[in-house]
């Protein structure tokens, strides 16, 4: 049974380019090997993380408990988790948006001031501004 999850969460100390990089590395060769497929976005200079991860019930389910656990992440939050038919981020063992290309009207679209801001909008906003990332290629990656 295929099941996409989405968190927000906030990085307990400032990530530099390099060490983001490291981890999409470490996450694209782990995604691959557990069948997990994913899109994550990073913004406000490294502190604020929205990831969607997606593939077997059992495989996510761990790898989110491996996250909320993560001593480099606080405030965790599970803003969507539901059982689905196909995957929308099938072409990426993890995506990373690529926040110079995403037009900041997108943003304002589902949100009252034009922040990103997980915690003050429902998961199914989140979510729909993920899928117009992708719709507006603002998500790049490998596969």
């Amino acid at each position: 049974m295929l099941v996409r999850l989405m968190y927000a969460s906030r990085a307990a100390a400032n990530l530099d380019n390099e060490e983001v990089a490291a981890i999409l590395r470490k996450s694209r060769t782990t995604n691959a090997r557990e069948g997990i497929t994913g899109a994550l976005c990073m913004c406000n200079n490294g502190r604020l993380f929205i990831q969607v991860l997606e593939g077997g019930r059992n495989a996510v389910s761990k790898r989110y408990n491996r996250i909320v656990g993560d001593q480099r992440h606080s405030d965790v939050t599970l803003l969507q988790f539901e059982e689905i038919d196909e995957r929308r981020f099938a072409g990426w063992s993890m995506g990373q948006v690529n926040m110079a290309r995403l037009n900041p009207g997108l943003i304002l679209k589902y949100s009252e001031l034009g922040n990103l801001d997980p915690w003050s909008v429902p998961g199914e906003a989140t979510a729909a501004l993920f899928d117009e990332m992708i719709a507006t290629a603002a998500i790049m990656g490998q596969p």
